[in-house]
């Protein structure tokens, strides 16, 4: 006989107590039972969701990302000016990043060491995912001649490659440092890569004499 139906937020409420018990235990002290007992579900209801204990905290890690693209999408559709949106996209993948993950402490370097392969195979995807908005927001300022006219998906890909170098991917939370260090780093790079788009004005023409 089949059990009752299953609650449409499983999958979340799963993550959810990954995300805890991540904080609480770390990545290689946590189990399956402990997941199990920290949603209230039997074992078994995990493997259903999820294939293994690998799977539910890479799980985490795509719910940030969701996160930050639904939120780069909002962005690019609001009335604020191509750079400005830029800017502001910048900022938020990485500081949703590391306020995603601050509360691990030692478990983010425990998921980046044991998982790094799985994640790496992840990150292109991600990737990806976060370009396509900031391609659109590069279109648009190219239109209004805000920006340079550089291939908006090349361009992309630069702006994400620049900015990963603060994403918990590529540093330790101790090498992160605190929230306004990343912050004022953030701001400051997100400034001088927009900045760094605008035309360049023409030189004028020497007169001869």
């Amino acid at each position: 006989m089949r059990g009752p139906p299953l609650p449409p937020d499983i999958d979340a409420r799963i993550v959810d107590a990954a995300d805890r018990l991540l904080a609480r235990y770390g990545y290689r002290k946590m189990t399956v039972d402990d997941l199990a007992e920290e949603v209230g579900i039997g074992k078994g209801t995990i493997y259903l969701r999820f294939a293994s204990k690998e799977e539910v905290v890479l799980g985490t890690v795509d719910r940030i990302v969701d996160q930050i693209v639904a939120k780069l999408n909002k962005i690019a559709e609001s009335r604020l000016s191509p750079p400005a949106k830029l800017r502001r996209m910048l900022m938020f993948r990485v500081m949703h990043r590391f306020e995603s993950v601050q509360h691990y402490t030692e478990s983010l370097e425990e998921v980046l060491r044991d998982l790094r392969s799985e994640l790496l195979d992840r990150r292109e995807r991600y990737f990806a995912r976060e370009a396509r908005p900031i391609v659109a927001v590069l279109k648009q300022g190219q239109k209004l001649h805000l920006f340079r006219r550089l291939s908006p998906t090349s361009t992309a890909r630069l702006l994400l490659a620049a900015t990963n170098s603060l994403l918990p991917f590529s540093l330790s939370t101790r090498e992160l440092g605190t929230r306004k260090h990343v912050e004022t780093t953030v701001r400051r790079m997100a400034a001088l890569l927009t900045d760094g788009l605008k035309p360049v004005a023409a030189k004028p023409r020497r007169r001869r004499p």
